[in-house]
């Protein structure tokens, strides 16, 4: 999944002479907190309301942006994967990225959209059934077959590893009585941790 899918292309920007109290009422009257900074329709700095924050003082609201913007904000292309902006995200500590192509800005992607892309890519929000298995001799592809065989259509599958370093696989399907399947899968050696209909 691209960022080109998930971000948003109408975005609220300010220029490098917008101030300090301007940028803070946008972000105010629009409950957002990043602010791309473009100057002749390209992308020059970025400010945030945390970045914002040493400036709050009465004497500091008039300074222009160019004065305090971050310079050369950290910036992905609309072909980037989700996967990667959630690394990016998470290894900085930002709320978002400013989406930048031949150094114009296209759009904006923040941990909030990227939240939805993985309830999407997850199937959270739909009708669904979850099997939690560890495979016997970690042979996923036998559980898989078995769930197949049964009629279930796989949605998403998670893995973790327990605390006994074994594999537990969390297997979103379709809606779907879970019961046979859990009783084959136990009857060929899996281990069925726990079954949500």
């Amino acid at each position: 999944m691209k960022v080109k899918n998930w971000m948003v292309t109408n975005v609220l920007t300010v220029t490098p002479e917008h101030t300090v109290e301007d940028a803070l009422q946008l972000m105010k009257i629009h409950s957002i907190r990043h602010l791309p900074v473009v100057e002749k329709g390209l992308l020059v700095g970025l400010v945030t309301e945390s970045s914002l924050r040493p400036y709050l003082s009465p004497e500091k609201l008039h300074l222009s942006l160019r004065e305090v913007m971050i310079l050369n904000p950290l910036t992905v292309d609309p072909d980037t994967s989700i996967d990667e902006v959630a690394k990016i995200i998470y290894k900085y500590k930002i709320g978002g990225l400013p989406v930048v192509k031949n150094g114009k800005l296209v759009g904006i992607i923040t941990v909030t959209d990227i939240v939805e892309a993985f309830i999407e890519i997850m199937g959270l929000l739909r009708s669904s059934s979850r099997l939690d298995v560890i495979p016997k001799e970690d042979n996923l592809d036998n559980v898989l077959e078995v769930i197949k065989k049964a009629g279930g259509k796989i949605i998403s599958i998670g893995m973790e590893t327990n605390l006994e370093g074994k594999k537990v696989y969390f297997i979103r399907l379709e809606k779907i009585a879970l019961d046979k399947i859990a009783l084959e899968l136990e009857i060929l050696g899996h281990k069925v941790v726990s079954i949500i209909d």
